[in-house]
């Protein structure tokens, strides 16, 4: 798709942006000339590589640090990639969670409805209990566990605002690899066990649509570029379990897929239920925003060349 020349990108905010997604999010606007970007993280520095945008530490937990920054940079859009994932945390660090969730969601909707500024919230398929995947935009959040209502306890603050211009970006499973990250992901572990000749177990009931972080990054960048509204679901194009997609990783990259054994939710004793069978419908993003995620095994080989130039590097 072409940049329509009457569209002003305009003045982007990106909240975690030393994060997986946000580093990709950045790097990608950055590469825009009709985008001004401030990337902000809790680190005093940026992790990633220098590139065409400006960097300032900032806690979304403190609403007068991101009232300063609204205040010296104005944005005209911001990309809220900030949040507390880690989902067993969640359930044991409730307060902590609603606080970053949910509290700092709220605070960045009344700065943006004060100065007219569009806020698009990145979400989670967690939204919604699993029985029923894989799930379109209409369908009905139920979610099972603490993570999952702070996400959609966030995405009803912008539904119920008085903002005029916001849209929620759902996502599952991110993947990638990225300098400077702060935690795993599914497929930085698994190559790095299985490299290290290390046998790991991996559910095969739980059912996702993986999706690269790059890809993502690409959606939220088009939902900026055509002004878009509303929810949108953006994940990789194929409903897989875990597992399977551990197998995939290990095939694609050469890796001993021997090493992998198939194990299921209870023997795991995770402190969170998980929801077993999500994944997205894509229809919408392709139709509206021109969506094209890489099928699998082409993310994942982009997957392993990125590790490898940021291990290089």
């Amino acid at each position: 798709m072409q940049f329509p020349d009457e569209i002003l990108y305009g003045r982007i905010l990106v909240t975690g942006a030393n994060g997986l997604l946000g580093q990709a999010l950045v790097r990608n606007l950055s590469s825009h000339p009709r985008y001004d970007v401030l990337a902000t993280g809790r680190q005093q520095r940026p992790v990633f590589a220098p590139s065409n945008c400006g960097y300032v530490r900032m806690d979304l937990t403190k609403a007068h640090e991101v009232r300063q920054v609204f205040e010296s940079f104005a944005p005209t859009c911001v990309v809220n990639c900030a949040a507390m994932t880690q989902v067993d945390d969640c359930e044991r660090e409730r307060e902590l969670c609603w606080i970053t969730n949910v509290d700092a969601v709220e605070t960045l909707s009344r700065l943006c409805w004060s100065t007219g500024c569009k806020l698009v919230q990145v979400s989670t398929d967690f939204v919604f209990d699993g029985d029923h995947g894989p799930y379109k935009e209409t369908d009905r959040p139920a979610p099972v566990n603490f993570y999952g209502k702070s996400k959609l306890a966030a995405e009803n603050i912008l539904r119920e605002s008085s903002l005029d211009k916001w849209a929620i970006a759902r996502t599952v499973l991110v993947f990638g690899a990225e300098p400077g990250l702060s935690r795993n992901n599914i497929a930085l572990w698994v190559q790095r066990e299985l490299e290290n000749g290390r046998p790991i177990r991996i559910v095969g009931d739980q059912y996702r649509s993986p999706t690269f972080n790059v890809d993502l990054a690409n959606g939220i960048e088009l939902i900026l570029r055509y002004g878009a509204s509303g929810i949108f679901h953006l994940s990789g194009p194929e409903l897989l379990s875990v597992h399977e997609f551990a197998v995939r990783l290990a095939q694609v990259c050469g890796l001993d897929a021997g090493l992998i054994t198939e194990t299921d939710s209870a023997t795991l004793n995770q402190t969170a239920r998980r929801p077993p069978r999500t994944g997205f419908v894509l229809d919408k993003a392709r139709r509206v925003l021109g969506y094209a995620p890489h099928d699998l095994d082409s993310a994942i080989r982009l997957f392993a060349q990125r590790l490898l130039d940021t291990t290089n590097n």
